[in-house]
């Protein structure tokens, strides 16, 4: 049993709520131990992992966020620098699973939230769960 820390940019209320069922139950399938940290933006997201993962108390990482295209450049600077942030921890050997959605419309978000569709929480755990098994198995 391993313990994962769900760190959500908290911007969509209910899109996240869905984005952590999926998560959760992945976890809870697995029987695994969750904590949930919020954060204020997906730009915050990587800080977070890496201060939490100094600290030791976590196994693993869940990334959980929604960007939604607007009409500035905000969207590509906040999706390609929160995925570049994670990217760069995980090439450091931390596990996570990458569940920020970066999408044009919230049609869009609906449907990778959902448990009942793409369920794209519950991928990022299942994601984080198996890197954390692989640095098991090369640590081995």
């Amino acid at each position: 049993m391993a313990k994962f820390l769900i760190v959500e940019a908290r911007f969509y209320t209910h899109l996240n709520d869905l984005l952590i069922e999926g998560a959760v139950a992945a976890l809870e399938a697995e029987g695994h131990k969750y904590e949930v940290v919020t954060v204020p933006g997906a730009l915050e997201i990587p800080g977070a992992v890496a201060l939490a993962a100094e600290t030791g108390r976590y196994d693993g990482f869940i990334a959980i966020g929604v960007v939604i295209r607007g009409e500035t450049y905000h969207f590509e600077v906040v999706s390609n620098e929160s995925a570049r942030g994670l990217m760069a921890l995980s090439m450091d050997g931390i596990p996570i699973g990458n569940g920020i959605l970066t999408v044009e419309n919230e049609a869009q978000a609906l449907t990778r939230a959902r448990s009942d569709e793409k369920d794209k929480g519950g991928e990022a755990a299942k994601a984080a769960i198996a890197m954390l098994a692989l640095r098991e198995k090369f640590s081995a």
